[in-house]
């Protein structure tokens, strides 16, 4: 059996996305938020985003992306999101780096700090547990 170790400061595969208008008036019509500061480019541009915004629960499912392809599908039954801070809106057009690094291991589970930035920093901070995938079961990208 390999040994399997995910060390504090191990750091994740990050993903680079860009989200598009297209992208948030599709996931609008899936999720049924149809909120005009996500949908609406004139309504949003009078609010105090200055345009429209990516849905929250659009960027949980990066995080998610993310977690899946370091620990695999154990993670969507083995896994928890914890803390999710929204601190800067996530605009259409903008290339964002969906990141992680692991800041503890606590009972086998990896505790991973989780961030998403883009070209004016830090816009989405939060915290996960996962499973440590095992690399010889081929369920993970561990690093």
């Amino acid at each position: 059996m390999a040994q399997v170790s995910a060390p504090p400061g191990d750091r994740l595969p990050a993903l680079t996305k860009r989200v598009t208008q297209d992208t948030i008036d599709a996931w609008a019509k899936v999720s049924g938020d149809s909120n005009p500061l996500h949908t609406d480019p004139e309504f949003a541009a009078t609010s105090r985003f200055g345009g429209t915004i990516a849905h929250g629960h659009l960027l949980l499912a990066w995080f998610c992306e993310l977690l899946i392809s370091w620990a695999g599908v154990a993670w969507l039954s083995a896994g928890e999101m914890l803390d999710v801070r929204f601190v800067a809106p996530v605009r259409p057009g903008a290339l964002y780096e969906v990141t992680g690094t692991v800041a503890d291991v606590q009972d086998g589970r990896a505790v991973i700090e989780l961030e998403i930035a883009g070209p004016e920093g830090t816009c989405v901070r939060g915290g996960a547990t996962a499973p440590i995938p095992d690399p010889a079961e081929g369920n993970g990208a561990a690093t």
